[in-house]
């Protein structure tokens, strides 16, 4: 066999084959027999169609199985013989084949270059504090405050800022052709001091008492954010139901008691430090990880297989379509232009890719792997989340050949581990 590698680029090669015609004319011997067996031919006995008879009729047929036969073997052979792994399934071209001559063809396919991770001690990651002062702590206390208010009805006073009123309201209006349109809603909450308030409706809400009735008119600014209403003037006639204040809870124990199972005030705020404690580690992991990732992307400076950002982006697309799926918003609804969409995730994608790389370079050289009964973990944690069992998960991962991807995520991960434990903090 006769191989010729050709570079086309960094990563694009050619693999041009030619197979000894001794070695296609056996393989058209061994087919054809085959054929010679299974044969239906008017005027022969099942078996016994002469060769030549079979080569003739079958001819076209069993050249295509002479082609599948031997490409595919003579492909990995040579590829193992250079030490050469493509990115992806070589793409087969200019196949010749006839009976007495050589077997020629061109394989096409991708590899990644040779990579340099450098010195990993270079690799600078934020040292994050996990520490939380106690002024977060007396605000996530407040907001529980906030969260836990309730509202008790008022006597025997007007409404006041910070109330929430309950109101019958007819709203009247002029229109672009001069007519008045009104429209009416009992019932409306309006807390007063509340942003979303028209301008002026607090003032004369101010001071009227349940049972009280009052007309007034609102006059919008020209900048209003509702375009509709800007530069408008609105006429209200409102009558007040019923009057609530909003009462905050006290911190103290009792607050605490009534939040949960906590002993006390002191309780409570060892569980809110504790909490925040934990959302900031996992909040330092992610930034130390995506600063880890990014200086490993910059040291790949060679140009990678289009292929795998194709699949990349191919992923993060997919992967949005769930999250819309999972939200019960059909995709094929949004107004999205899905080739614009692709091109966003290019950069990002390209990223992913090179930091993948790599974290596969790193992996190969330090004999990082990862082990089955990692991988029987990891499809374990999924079957739980997704309400399956593991031997489903690992007979859909075969079946789709994804489990390759299980091992790889699992390596790629150990290796940021290792990576992270060389890498110097700053």
């Amino acid at each position: 066999m006769k191989t010729e590698f050709i570079d086309v680029s960094d990563t694009q090669k050619n693999l041009v084959v030619e197979i000894d015609s001794s070695v296609v004319d056996a393989e058209i011997d061994k087919v054809a027999r085959d054929y010679s067996k299974a044969a239906r031919i008017p005027g022969f006995r099942p078996g016994k169609v002469p060769a030549k008879v079979v080569r003739q009729r079958f001819r076209d047929q069993i050249l295509h199985d002479v082609v599948h036969g031997l490409i595919p073997k003579a492909v990995d052979e040579a590829l193992r013989d250079k030490g050469i792994e493509p990115v992806d399934t070589p793409d087969i071209r200019d196949v010749a084949v006839e009976e007495g001559q050589p077997l020629k063809f061109t394989a096409s396919f991708e590899t990644v270059p040779s990579i340099d991770p450098g010195d990993y001690s270079t690799l600078t990651v934020p040292n994050k504090s996990g520490a939380v002062d106690d002024a977060a702590v007396e605000q996530a206390l407040s907001q529980l405050r906030e969260r836990s208010a309730r509202y008790e009805p008022v006597e025997g006073r007007g409404v006041e800022l910070g109330d929430s009123v309950q109101l019958d309201l007819e709203r009247t209006a002029t229109g672009e052709n001069g007519e008045a349109q009104t429209d009416r809603h009992d019932g409306v909450t309006v807390d007063l001091g509340a942003p979303a308030n028209p301008p002026g409706f607090d003032e004369a809400l101010g001071g009227m008492a349940v049972g009280d009735r009052k007309a007034f008119d609102v006059t919008y600014p020209e900048d209003y954010a509702i375009t509709e209403l800007a530069g408008t003037t609105v006429k209200y006639d409102v009558t007040v139901k019923a009057i609530r204040k909003r009462v905050v809870p006290e911190l103290d124990d009792e607050f605490a008691k009534d939040l949960g199972n906590f002993e006390n005030l002191e309780a409570l705020r060892a569980r809110v430090r504790a909490d925040l404690e934990h959302q900031m580690m996992h909040e330092n992991e992610r930034e130390v990880r995506g600063e880890l990732i990014r200086q490993m992307a910059q040291r790949v400076a060679i140009e990678v297989p289009a292929s795998l950002v194709n699949r990349e982006i191919d992923r993060r697309v997919e992967e949005f379509v769930r999250r819309l799926i999972e939200q019960q918003v059909d995709p094929m609804k949004m107004n999205v232009n899905w080739e614009d969409f692709r091109e966003k995730q290019r950069e990002a994608a390209v990223e992913a890719v090179k930091s993948a790389l790599y974290l596969d370079e790193v992996g190969r050289r330090e004999n990082i792997t990862a082990t089955d009964a990692e991988v029987d973990e990891e499809i374990a944690r999924y079957a739980e989340r997704t309400g399956r069992t593991p031997a489903a998960v690992r007979s859909r991962l075969e079946k789709e050949g994804g489990l390759s991807r299980v091992y790889a995520g699992i390596r790629r991960e150990r290796t940021v581990d290792f990576l992270l434990s060389r890498a110097t903090r700053v």
